[in-house]
C-alpha cells in the first residue's frame, strides 16, 4: 500500500466491515497538507451496534482458557508481521514520522501483544488463589475475573502502539473491546480489525469505530454497555470522559498530559545531558505526553550545557519521511501546528530568551513544520513553563542545590515522567525517590518496554498501563468464602 493511495476507512463491527453514515472526514498528510484518505464518521447507532457485539461475544471469549486467547493474540501479531511494511508506510504518511520511529511503533505493538499473550497463559494458573487466614470453619479464595466489554479512545501521536498497550491486557484478561482511533491518524489503528479478521478471532471480540471525539467518542464513553473506558489524550478531555463515566459508575483508565522535567546536576556528563535533553523533547516532534520539556540545570554549568544543546539542535534534520537522514518530521495536524506556533507567539509576547528556533521552519512551503526551539532563563510564571505544548520546544531554568531542583521539578500539576542526569548514583536514587512522577529515568534515554509500568501522578492520569499493573486494570477481584 503506497503513501499516495486513497484509502476509504471503514468500521469493523461484529465481524463485518461497514462504512459510517456520518460526516465525511479527510485524513491529511502532515507533510503535504493534502488528503490521503477519507472516512464517514460512525454514528451513535453504529457505536451501539459495536458495543452490543462486544457484549454478545464476551461470554465465549472470557470462558476460553488463557492459553487459547494467547494463541489468537499471537496469530494477530503474525498478521501484523505479514503486513509490516505496509503499516510502516501508512504510519509515515499519516503521521510524518521518520522511518525508524514508524517501525518502532509497529514492532512495539507486536512486542506488547506478545507480552500479554504470555500473561494470558499464566492466568490459567493464577485465576483462583487461596487466602491464608485462621478463622475456624471458614476458608476463602480470590478469583480474577475479566471486567467485561471495554472501550478504547485513542490518541494520534502513537497510533497502533498505544492501542496495543490497552488491547494486549484487555484480551489477555478475557475482555472484549470497542476501539475508537483518532480521526487524525486512523489507518494503522483500524488495522486491528483486519488483524482480528486474519487471526480468526471470534466475531465481536474486537470492534473498530472511526469518528471524532465529539460524536463517536462521546457515544462510546457514555454507553452503559461498557464496563470501562481506557483513554489516552489531553487532561481536559480526560475530565470530560470521567464525567460521562460517572453516570453509570464506569471504570476509567486515563493516561493524560505531562510537563516532564529533566534535571541536570553539576557533575553530569554534559554530552550525555545534551543528548538526553534533545531526545526527550524532539522524539516524535515533541508530541509525547512524557516529553522532558522542562530542563532544570545547575547554575554552574548552564553556559556549557547551552552550548552543547545548540550543537545538538543544529544536528537535527527536519524533513519528510523521504528526506535522507531525516530525524524529525512535522507536527501531526493543523490544530497542533497552530497550538505550537501559538506558544512561540506567546514566548515573543513574554519576552523570553530564544536561543535557537522560535517559529515556522522557513525552508518548507507546505506541511506542519516548526523549528526546534530552545528558550533559556524561562520564569516560572511563563505559560511555556507551566502548560503542555506538545511540540519540539525546550524551556530551561537553573537551580542552586538538590532541594531546589526537586521542588522545581515537582512544581507542576502533572506527574507522568522525569529524567535525572548525574554521575552520582546515590544522588540519582535519592532524587528519584522524591520526584512525583510515574516513571523516572536515571542517565538513560526514555524507553517503555511492556514489562514496566506506564501512568502518572496528579493530573497525568488514573491507573497504570503495561506490566502486571496493566493486566490488573482489566480484571475484577472476587473473593469466595465457604464453610471449611
Amino acid at each position: 500500500m503506497g503513501a499516495n493511495d486513497v484509502i476509504i476507512e471503514k468500521n469493523f463491527c461484529n465481524g463485518q466491515w461497514e462504512a459510517g453514515t456520518g460526516t465525511r472526514i479527510a485524513v491529511i498528510n502532515p507533510c503535504t497538507e493534502q488528503p490521503i484518505g477519507h472516512f464517514n464518521e460512525a454514528s451513535a447507532e453504529l457505536v451501539d451496534k459495536a458495543v452490543t457485539a462486544a457484549n454478545t461475544a464476551f461470554p465465549g471469549w472470557s470462558n476460553l482458557k488463557g492459553s487459547e486467547r494467547a494463541a489468537y493474540m499471537r496469530k494477530m501479531t503474525a498478521a501484523i508481521g505479514d503486513n509490516f511494511e505496509d503499516l510502516v508506510i501508512m504510519q509515515m504518511a499519516n503521521c510524518g514520522k521518520p522511518r525508524g520511529e514508524a517501525e518502532a511503533d509497529i514492532s512495539g505493538s507486536v512486542d506488547c501483544i506478545n507480552y500479554f499473550a504470555d500473561r494470558a497463559e499464566e492466568l490459567d494458573e493464577k485465576r483462583q488463589t487461596p487466602v491464608d487466614y485462621d478463622i475456624p470453619g471458614y476458608r476463602s479464595s480470590t478469583r480474577l475475573e475479566p471486567m467485561g466489554p471495554v472501550g478504547f479512545i485513542l490518541p494520534w501521536n502513537f497510533p497502533m502502539k498505544i492501542c496495543a498497550w490497552k488491547l494486549g491486557p484487555a484480551l489477555a484478561a478475557g475482555c472484549t473491546v470497542v476501539i475508537k482511533p483518532s480521526e487524525i491518524t486512523p489507518f494503522t489503528d483500524t488495522f486491528w480489525g483486519k488483524a482480528a479478521e486474519l487471526a480468526g478471532l471470534p466475531v465481536g471480540v474486537i470492534n473498530v469505530v472511526n469518528g471524532t471525539g465529539a460524536i463517536t467518542g462521546a457515544a462510546l464513553s457514555e454507553h452503559p454497555g461498557l464496563r470501562k473506558i481506557s483513554f489516552t489524550g489531553s487532561t481536559r478531555t480526560g475530565k470530560h470522559i470521567m464525567k460521562a463515566a460517572a453516570e453509570d459508575v464506569k471504570n476509567v483508565g486515563l493516561e493524560l498530559g505531562g510537563k516532564s522535567p529533566i534535571v541536570v546536576f553539576e557533575d553530569a556528563n554534559l554530552d550525555l545531558a545534551a543528548r538526553l535533553a534533545v531526545e526527550g523533547v524532539f522524539y516524535n516532534s515533541g508530541q509525547c505526553c512524557n516529553a522532558t520539556c522542562r530542563l532544570l540545570v545547575h547554575e554552574s554549568i548552564k553556559d556549557q550545557l547551552t552550548e552543547k544543546l545548540i550543537g545538538e539542535y543544529q544536528a537535527v534534520v527536519l524533513g519528510t519521511p523521504q528526506t535522507p537522514d531525516m530525524t524529525m518530521g512535522p507536527l501531526a495536524s493543523k490544530p497542533q501546528y497552530d497550538k505550537v506556533t501559538g506558544y512561540q507567539d506567546i514566548a515573543r509576547e513574554e519576552g523570553l530568551n530564544c536561543v535557537i528556533g522560535g517559529g515556522r521552519a522557513a525552508e518548507f512551503n507546505t506541511g506542519y513544520f516548526v523549528e526546534p526551539t530552545l528558550y533559556t532563563d524561562v520564569p516560572k510564571s511563563s505559560r511555556l513553563w507551566q502548560e503542555e505544548i506538545f511540540g519540539p520546544v525546550l524551556c530551561l531554568r537553573t537551580f542552586t542545590d538538590e532541594a531546589e531542583a526537586i521542588a522545581e521539578a515537582n512544581d507542576t500539576e502533572y506527574g507522568l515522567a522525569a529524567s535525572i542526569v548525574t554521575e552520582d548514583d546515590e544522588r540519582a536514587e535519592r532524587v528519584a525517590a522524591q520526584l512525583e512522577a510515574g516513571h523516572i529515568y536515571n542517565n538513560v534515554s526514555v524507553a517503555i518496554p511492556p514489562e514496566t509500568s506506564w501512568g502518572g501522578f496528579k493530573q497525568s492520569g488514573i491507573g497504570r498501563e503495561l506490566g502486571p499493573w496493566g493486566l490488573a486494570g482489566f480484571l475484577e477481584v472476587k473473593t469466595v468464602t465457604s464453610r471449611q
